[in-house]
């Protein structure tokens, strides 16, 4: 039997503090934060996709081998201008990396803007209006 993937259904982020990235992700991103499964796992919602957060100590996961802070790369999609994210980063006083600059996202030309995460993943936050 062949099958192809139809879309991500969630991510799972290996971070020191869960509640120092849990409220950044709220915070910046715009995420809604929610308890699920046994000991109350943290979930962090937006669109029809969720990440979910490990701590680096935790056990009782199945993960990736080498599952550390810091170690990802995300793109996040949003429906707002590139200069409202710059605008919305530097009043939550995240520091910009790079941007805005053209790329090319899943669904074609994309402006993205990049900044680090509480664990220094690379966070793009990109937009389809430029």
């Amino acid at each position: 039997m062949r099958f192809t993937v139809d879309r991500m259904d969630h991510a799972v982020l290996t971070v020191r503090d869960l509640e120092i990235s849990a409220s950044w992700y709220q915070r910046v991103l715009g995420m809604d934060r929610e308890e699920y499964g046994r000991n109350n796992r943290t979930a962090l919602r937006f669109g029809g996709q969720k990440l979910n957060l490990r701590p680096q100590d935790a056990t009782g996961w199945n993960t990736a081998v080498h599952a550390l802070p810091g170690g990802n790369d995300l793109c996040f999609v949003t429906a707002v201008t590139s200069d409202d994210i710059i605008e919305h980063l530097e009043k939550c006083g995240v520091a910009i990396v790079e941007g805005p600059i053209a790329r090319l996202g899943a669904l074609g030309p994309i402006t993205s803007v990049y900044c680090h995460d509480p664990d220094q993943n690379l966070i793009e936050i990109a937009s389809y209006q430029g």
